[in-house]
This record gives structure tokens, sequence and C-alpha cells, in this order.
């Protein structure tokens, strides 16, 4: 899984350039509502979520 954060300021490549370094099964999430640079501290809860739920396809 890969994730895209809207308040990185950072540029990023397109998503689906990532898909071609995973083996298996490939994921991106996008995160919004000001989410900054540190995922699992500013958004636990959707961190979380996505996880689980990615570990669980």
């Amino acid at each position: 899984m890969t994730v895209w954060i809207d308040a990185n300021g950072a540029p990023h490549p397109e998503a689906s350039s990532y898909a071609k370094k995973f083996s298996g099964r490939y994921e991106h999430r996008i995160f919004s509502g000001g989410v900054g640079h540190n995922l699992p501290q500013e958004a636990p809860a959707a961190f979380a979520k996505a996880a689980v739920e990615v570990d669980a396809t």
C-alpha cells in the first residue's frame, strides 16, 4: 500500500508509477483533511483502518 497525504507539500509521482515496485497486490490510499508527514500520528484511526482493510484483502 502506498499513501498520499494532502498537507505534505512535496511533489509526488503518479500513484500508478509505484505499482511496479510491488510483487503482490497493490493499493494506493489518499488521506485528506490536513494530514501532513506523520500519518500514523496525525490520523491514527484512518491509518489503522486502511492498514486493516489492506491486510484483510
